[in-house]
């Protein structure tokens, strides 16, 4: 499956549960994860992420669920959260969802990898980023998806986004619409040092 056609199933998942979405990404052009599995009313939408495994919501720490899943016998781990707030300009122009999450495959060696849902097709060559403790990062972007560009600079993101109160996402639809959305940082690094504690191999 593509990305776009994963995030366009994860999307739906959310219309349906009205819960958040982990993607599955990576910081190189990202690999698709299974359709969503049927499962309970939390975790059904997360299933995209797990392969198709039915996930466990193992702790809900402020505004960020922490969910473990095992498909095919490898455990991913992720933390996901809708934004506290989201403007378009011009305003009100219809949108799906966003979303954030940091997923944990030990079998790839991938730990708190950020991505971003943010709910519409992203102007093409547009630039996003990503503010977070005073710095700005930018986004590798295809479909409606984002993932940081320097890989290197992402623990110290992960890092900045414990400390902080917020993360400020801003994107560019492909009709022109500029969008910020405003992610609570609250729970997240307790969610985070929870998925460390499960997802250990």
């Amino acid at each position: 499956m593509s990305v776009r056609r994963m995030l366009t199933a994860l999307a739906a998942g959310v219309l349906m549960c009205g819960v958040a979405v982990p993607a599955q990404a990576q910081s190189a052009p990202p690999k698709a994860a299974a359709k969503p599995a049927v499962a309970k009313p939390e975790a059904r939408p997360a299933a995209a992420v797990a392969g198709g495994a039915e996930p466990t919501l193992i702790g809900q720490f402020g505004t960020w669920g922490a969910y473990t899943a095992t498909p095919n016998g490898k455990k991913v781990c992720f933390a996901l959260a809708k934004p506290s707030s989201s403007k378009t300009n011009p305003p009100n122009r219809p949108r799906d969802p966003a979303y954030a999450f940091v997923s944990t495959r030990p079998a790839e060696k991938v730990t708190n990898e950020v991505s971003v849902m943010i709910g519409y097709t992203l102007k093409p060559g547009s630039e996003s980023t990503l503010e977070v403790g005073g710095a700005s990062y930018a986004m590798y972007t295809q479909g409606d998806g984002l993932w940081i560009k320097n890989a290197a600079e992402e623990e110290r993101m992960v890092d900045a986004m414990r400390k902080a109160a917020d993360v400020v996402v801003k994107g560019v639809s492909a009709k022109g619409t500029e969008t910020t959305d405003t992610f609570s940082t609250k729970g997240l690094s307790q969610a985070l040092d929870r998925l460390a504690q499960d997802c250990r191999r």
